[in-house]
């Protein structure tokens, strides 16, 4: 679930916000961690769907992304060669694939997001590197999310990061600011643009979300008006954390 591109600034949060944010955040978190424990082979992506409504509701959550914009399920399942916006349904995962879990919880009016990709049972040595250097990408924007830094000082980290590994970003979708609304500003892309973009500030939530190719950065939507996937068929990996930027270096609000 991805913001657009206009150019804006997030209010920043006080501490009780921040506190209802890092609720919400913990949800997620513990969420991914259960998800990659029982995502494996000849589990469909429906039923890693259904648990994980059952266990943010649970949890006293509200599942972020479901009816949001129309979208019907409460996870992003995007497998292989799909980017994000996977609808879950009946595809049945098999030996090799890499699948990509998008989330957002909703707890008390306040927002947390995040995205992990897993591998499914023994992956391909490309699958492997385009998974790993796309989680070095994100914390590799993380590093430089800090106060008085730029939104371009975090897409410059993560495009040099990835280039330098003969992989691509994704450039028609980006990540955003999140808190009291699901995508708020400022857009974050992955991508050098022209300009430095909006200044970083202590009291701003961000979730930075690389989606990196093994190919071409081309993306395509599928006839399902939701599905994102790479022109070229070739395999996408996607990292998503919510942080908090500060002083120094920027908490990381969805680690379990």
């Amino acid at each position: 679930m991805k913001c657009g591109k206009k150019q804006g600034m997030q209010e920043l949060k006080n501490s009780t916000e921040i506190e209802y944010i890092k609720q919400a955040c913990r949800i997620v978190a513990d969420l991914l961690k259960y998800l990659r424990e029982i995502a494996r082979k000849g589990v469909t992506t429906q039923w890693l769907d259904e648990r994980a409504e059952e266990f943010i509701r649970r949890r006293g959550g509200v599942p972020a992304f479901k009816n949001y914009n129309g979208f019907p399920s409460s996870i992003c399942a995007s497998v292989n060669e799909e980017v994000i916006h996977g609808i879950p349904g009946p595809y049945r995962l098999k030996e090799g694939d890499l699948l990509s879990i998008d989330v957002g919880v909703k707890k008390e009016g306040y927002f947390g997001d995040a995205a992990l990709t897993i591998p499914i049972g023994q992956v391909s040595p490309e699958k492997r590197a385009l998974m790993e250097s796309t989680r070095g990408a994100l914390f590799a924007g993380i590093e430089v999310a800090r106060h008085l830094n730029h939104v371009s000082d975090i897409s410059s980290a993560v495009q040099v990061y990835v280039e330098e590994r003969g992989l691509s970003v994704v450039r028609d979708f980006v990540g955003h600011g999140v808190g009291k609304k699901l995508h708020e500003e400022p857009p974050i892309p992955n991508y050098k643009t022209p300009g430095r973009g909006p200044q970083l500030f202590a009291g701003m939530t961000l979730a930075i979300e690389p989606m990196v190719n093994m190919g071409t950065y081309e993306v395509i939507i599928k006839d399902d008006n939701w599905t994102v996937v790479t022109k070229d068929g070739k395999a996408s990996a996607h990292f998503e954390h919510t942080i908090l930027v500060q002083d120094g270096d920027a908490e990381i609000l969805t680690l379990t």
